[in-house]
């Protein structure tokens, strides 16, 4: 079992930067994936991109390729997104998540954490 609590969302202007913090917890966390999906009522889910224990954040879709960074913390028990140059389009829930493999099929992640909203104001 893994609990997952996200921190560190809230209203930005446009152009602005917000980081989201993930805590962890749980057993064996160094075999799970973490990292983060976006989804606003009404509109699809997008999976944004995850690390392993080790090596580069992986899986960032083109709308926010070169904006977004997932990061990890692995002392801390933690998984970081940094997002720059937000947009309007930005705003939605953010949610982390734990997968035992890496995969785009957001079922493949077997937990979430609560959500935390992001807000872009033009």
């Amino acid at each position: 079992q893994v609990q997952l609590v996200e921190s560190g969302g809230g209203l930005v202007q446009a152009g602005g930067s917000l980081r989201l913090s993930c805590a962890a917890s749980g057993r064996a966390l160094n075999t799970y994936w973490l990292g983060w999906i976006r989804q606003a009522p009404g509109k699809e889910r997008e999976f944004l991109g995850v690390r392993g224990w080790s090596g580069p954040g992986i899986g960032y879709p083109d709308s926010v390729l070169g904006r977004f960074t997932i990061s990890r913390d692995n002392d801390r028990n933690a998984v970081y997104l940094q997002m720059n140059s937000l947009k309007p389009e930005d705003t939605d829930v953010y949610y982390c998540v734990a997968g035992l493999v890496y995969s785009k099929n957001l079922d493949d992640y077997e937990f979430w954490g609560q959500g935390t909203q992001v807000t872009v104001s033009s």
